[in-house]
């Protein structure tokens, strides 16, 4: 029988921080050593910007079926080498689970892909939803110049998480910055 606890949402649309749960912060060092492409201008930036890219919230539901894992993600903003900021990106272990996500604040955008190769970029505004239905990686990224990319994600809690796929793999496409556009490009770090 599914747990029938009761939780409240408590987020913050400002910060995307909760009064009950704990941020998650993801010092880039450990969250994205291999990510990036451009491994030079990584290791170059490591002493100059701010190690705290990426900082998560998950409500802490219980992790059973029929229940909905919930919480924010916030990328803030800058690059490395010409790629923006971003998350490390995941399948979920149940690979036709589906996830959605709903911009709170700021300018950026979900890059997905299936595991036949299908790429798709969707680009995020305020109020903007992605729903990503099951059999995607998928990987959220900041293009904005000056400010936090925060969503609202939702997910079945049983979905689990797969980041050592695109850890050994890498996306076929990353986003890129061309003269001040997000522009999609080829991976040249993809193995595979």
């Amino acid at each position: 029988m599914p747990d029938l606890t009761l939780t409240t949402f408590d987020f913050d649309t400002m910060t995307g921080l909760s009064r009950t749960a704990k941020p998650i912060a993801h010092p880039l060092p450990s969250l994205l050593r291999d990510y990036f492409a451009d491994t030079a201008a990584y290791g170059a930036s490591l002493a100059k910007i701010d190690p705290m890219v990426c900082v998560q919230v998950d409500i802490g539901v219980p992790e059973s079926s029929g229940n909905v894992a919930h919480g924010t993600t916030l990328i803030k903003h800058g690059k490395i080498g010409t790629e923006h900021y971003m998350t490390k990106g995941q399948f979920h272990t149940l690979l036709h689970a589906a996830e959605v996500y709903f911009c709170l604040s700021g300018h950026g955008g979900m890059m997905m892909e299936t595991p036949e190769g299908k790429v798709d970029w969707r680009e995020m505004r305020q109020g903007d939803v992605v729903h990503l239905s099951g059999r995607r990686v998928y990987r959220s990224i900041n293009i904005s110049a000056t400010e936090p990319f925060m969503m609202l994600f939702a997910f079945p809690c049983h979905a689990g998480h797969d980041y050592g796929t695109i850890a050994a793999k890498g996306l076929r496409k990353l986003i890129v910055d061309k003269g001040g556009v997000p522009t999609m490009a080829d991976n040249p770090c993809r193995k595979g």
